[in-house]
């Protein structure tokens, strides 16, 4: 068996010994947003650390646990805390979640994170809808032989993020009267922040923000049949753009100040999805 398929099988096996819940959306929670989970009627709350080979969250205000419960009467398993690249693992454990996620069942993945504002016309505290993204910053969690099992060799990448899951987030911005931004989201490795002559260059490239998570995220998760949208919060303006020196702890801020609104639209989009 395909060494990373095996894990996923055996992470899979050792999740199902602690649950038979079956979800129907994956939702990741990016820094500073965690606190949604709150809004969660909870069945299960499953800590990464409990299970075993499964990638632990290290990056600062991610918990590191699936919670799994209903939202309007949906079935959701939210990550309170996602894995980075940055941390240090290989690609193939950063996207093992979602695809864990989708063998539990789950059909939607719903990727939210917090990035740098690229865009002129953002400002910190916007939100924007991923209509599209630039990979090419990060390895691509496909490379090595194909998991057949989990989707084809060569996926088409023309429509990652789903039209009809993006109407719902317009619906739902428009309801919660959020000014929902859209764009382009590009990946980079991080853990160090970009260049300012880096964020000219994906601005060239037609980058509207940037985030070191999500991207490779979405990629498995369409590889492996699932339906996936996305929406980041513009927690800080990108190197060269903001007038100061950037920090972690600028990231968390801007999304505790987000939340309310944050809240709003999710809890509003998942009930129409």
């Amino acid at each position: 068996m395909n060494a990373v398929y095996e894990k996923l099988k055996k992470c899979y096996e050792e999740i199902r010994k602690k649950t038979d819940f079956v979800p129907e959306i994956a939702l990741v929670l990016g820094s500073g947003l965690g606190n949604f989970a709150d809004n969660i009627e909870v069945e299960k709350v499953i800590d990464y650390r409990d299970i075993e080979g499964f990638p632990v969250s290290t990056a600062p205000g991610h918990a590191g646990q699936f919670i799994c419960g209903t939202i309007g009467g949906r079935k959701i398993i939210c990550m309170k805390g996602r894995i980075h690249y940055y941390e240090g693992y290989p690609i193939t454990d950063v996207v093992l979640p979602a695809r864990l996620m989708r063998l539990m069942g789950a059909k939607i993945l719903f990727l939210t994170n917090a990035s740098g504002g690229i865009n002129p016309d953002f400002n910190i505290g916007d939100f924007m809808m991923i209509t599209d993204h630039i990979s090419s910053f990060v390895p691509n969690p496909l490379v090595g032989e194909n998991i057949p099992e989990l989707g084809e060799r060569f996926p088409d990448m023309t429509s990652v993020y789903d039209p009809h899951l993006c109407d719902a987030l317009k619906e739902s911005a428009e309801e919660s009267g959020i000014y929902l931004k859209e764009g382009t989201y590009v990946q980079t490795s991080g853990p160090s922040y970009e260049s300012p002559a880096e964020i000219q260059m994906f601005k060239l490239m037609g980058a509207d923000a940037v985030g070191m998570s999500s991207v490779v995220e979405a990629i498995a998760a369409h590889h492996a049949g699932m339906r996936v949208c996305g929406v980041s919060c513009v927690s800080n303006l990108a190197a060269g753009i903001a007038d100061h020196k950037l920090s972690g702890q600028e990231v968390i801020d801007a999304g505790n100040a987000a939340a309310p609104m944050f809240n709003k639209l999710v809890i509003n989009a998942i009930k129409r999805f």
